[in-house]
């Protein structure tokens, strides 16, 4: 999955992503505990800078790649677990409409993320122990919220992003295929109003 998209990135790129997470939480009216947000942070600064250990969630099967996790044993399973978790979380939550345009179902790619999750979560308990709160089970359990927790912030860096006849362009197509909100009073600030159907844009 290409990753080359507009946004906009403030000097230092923790303190941006954080004020955009908040920003977010607080447009959804969602409560996260500072773990998950502070945890959301830091899958978006990383993968702000891609390298072989945050590659495309999407690069093989994800089917193949829950397999080959779960059969791992120890440190190895549990890296390859958050991995696949992180990188279901931020393909989906920054290029989701790019998942459902390549036939990707949107739902059993959101599973496979949570499940990763979930059982990443479950190595960090002893056996017989109680379950007690961890990030990642929040991840795992509220894994398509934090998705439109992302979502949002992609919209918000690619609008600031967003210069020119081009950029507005840009805009429009994505509000095209999300529908967002967030788009939508971008698209109108900036003098236009999408309509949906054949008229386009006024």
């Amino acid at each position: 999955m290409s990753r080359t998209t507009s946004i906009a990135i403030s000097p230092s790129i923790s303190d941006y992503f954080m004020s955009a997470v908040g920003d977010a939480l607080r447009s959804r009216k969602m409560e996260a505990s500072a773990a998950a947000s502070h945890y959301l942070v830091g899958v978006l600064c990383d993968y702000a800078h891609p390298s072989e250990e945050n590659e495309s969630a999407f690069s093989r099967p994800l089917a193949f790649q829950l397999h080959d996790a779960l059969e791992a044993s120890g440190a190895t399973r549990f890296r390859r677990l958050r991995a696949l978790g992180d990188g279901v979380l931020y393909g989906v939550g920054f290029f989701g409409s790019h998942v459902e345009l390549r036939g990707i179902d949107r739902g059993y790619v959101i599973r496979v993320g949570a499940t990763a999750y979930d059982n990443a979560s479950a190595m960090l308990r002893t056996p017989g122990q109680r379950a007690t709160h961890d990030v990642l089970s929040e991840l795992a359990d509220r894994f398509e919220q934090f998705v439109e927790v992302l979502n949002e912030v992609a919209d918000g860096a690619i609008a600031k992003g967003a210069q020119g006849q081009r950029g507005l362009l840009k805009l429009y197509e994505r509000w095209l295929r999300t529908g967002s909100s967030r788009l939508a009073e971008e698209l109108g600030a900036r003098g236009l109003v999408p309509v949906r159907g054949k008229e386009g844009v006024h």
